[in-house]
């Protein structure tokens, strides 16, 4: 008879920084050969089309339920499902609550929580706190474009958004580019601000310029690398910070994983448009009202939008899950601007999930609950 005890551990956020998760060159590596997988098709994701970002609770502007959340700015639940083969081999969801109102309270936006599973039975294997493994994935995928996108000569980076984003983004940067000796940060509130000085203070001594500038363009001009890391409300792209081509240095990498809008110039065919998953945005885009950029910040939907409208050709857009793979080029010269927009998937959930999972197994860390010994009903 088949045993039917199902263990799993619980891996508090504690838990999972001793058990790795603050390793950046090990996330950057881990989501490395996550896009490899994702190239030859070895993964699922939630919808018929298995390239959905997830379910989302929104919330609607009149309510006759008094008690029922408000629509306000980052309002929301969403539960994000995916499977990863390869030497992964594992399910998992993220699930989240967010509200910017948090920050109000002392708390971060979003509050995430993940669960792995076995991919055969469905088991758990864990149940971790996923605030840092969210952080740590979404930082590490500009690192991989920095890693095949950006000079290795890169020396002076541009954030807009000083907050969790921009620190982990930052790390990934460092961890491909060790030269990086210059930052330029536009933010808006002093708190967040001074959070990220002393951070990068702390961290990075090795960064000796360190500028707090009052424009975007000022940020942008002259970096190698730029990031944009804000948030905001959406609903009108016309809003989002821009970008322009006459402040982007020649050579230069935009690695935009939060709201942004390009100009005319940036539009143009001569500057490379790359994507962590086309699949993903095609999805978006059958799902949403269009324009879609209104609704998705991420830059890659203005690309959709631009393919909707004959204004770029499908072609023209890149994989980096193709150049990983190495059936496209990574940076072919000094001078090209190469754009990288990062959507955000649960399949970095799960592959970041499941080696922090591992360590923590290989390390006994963690708190093991049991599901049951036999289950009650079978």
């Amino acid at each position: 008879m088949d045993n039917t005890k199902i263990d799993f551990i619980y891996l508090s956020e504690p838990d999972m920084i001793k058990a790795g998760v603050t390793d950046m060159k090990g996330c950057i590596d881990t989501m490395e050969e996550m896009f490899g997988l994702l190239y030859h098709g070895d993964y699922r994701m939630a919808g018929s089309n298995g390239d959905s970002h997830g379910a989302m609770v929104v919330f609607p502007e009149n309510s006759p339920f008094p008690d029922m959340p408000k629509p306000t700015a980052d309002r929301r639940f969403m539960a994000m499902p995916a499977y990863l083969g390869g030497s992964f081999r594992t399910s998992g969801v993220k699930w989240y609550g967010s509200n910017i109102d948090n920050r109000e309270k002392g708390l971060p936006r979003s509050i995430l929580m993940f669960t792995l599973n076995d991919a055969d039975t469905g088991a758990p294997l864990a149940f971790m706190s996923a605030n840092l493994l969210s952080a740590y994935r979404t930082g590490a995928v500009p690192g991989v474009g920095a890693r095949y996108l950006a000079r290795k000569d890169s020396k002076v980076v541009g954030i807009l958004g000083p907050g969790v984003m921009a620190k982990t983004a930052f790390s990934a940067f460092m961890a491909e580019c060790p030269g990086i000796d210059t930052v330029k940060i536009k933010g808006r509130g002093q708190k967040s601000l001074n959070s990220f000085l002393d951070w990068l203070k702390e961290n990075y001594p090795q960064v000796t310029d360190i500028r707090v500038v009052d424009s975007i363009e000022e940020m942008v001009r002259g970096s190698d690398i730029v990031t944009y890391c804000n948030s905001g409300v959406t609903g009108n792209a016309s809003l989002y910070p821009l970008i322009k081509r006459e402040w982007v240095s020649p050579g230069a990498f935009l690695a935009m994983p939060a709201y942004c809008s390009i100009d005319e110039g940036l539009e143009k065919s001569d500057v490379r448009k790359v994507v962590d998953n086309t699949r993903l945005y095609e999805a978006w885009y059958e799902e949403l009202p269009k324009p879609t950029h209104n609704h998705i910040p991420i830059i890659g939907m203005h690309f959709m939008d631009m393919i909707a409208e004959g204004k770029m050709d499908k072609a023209q857009l890149e994989d980096i899950g193709k150049i990983v793979a190495g059936d496209a080029l990574g940076r072919m010269n000094d001078d090209e601007i190469i754009m990288l927009s990062v959507g955000g998937m649960p399949v970095e959930d799960v592959a970041w999930g499941t080696a922090v999972y591992r360590n923590a197994v290989q390390r006994n860390i963690g708190v093991k609950l049991n599901l049951w010994d036999t289950p009650a009903l079978s």
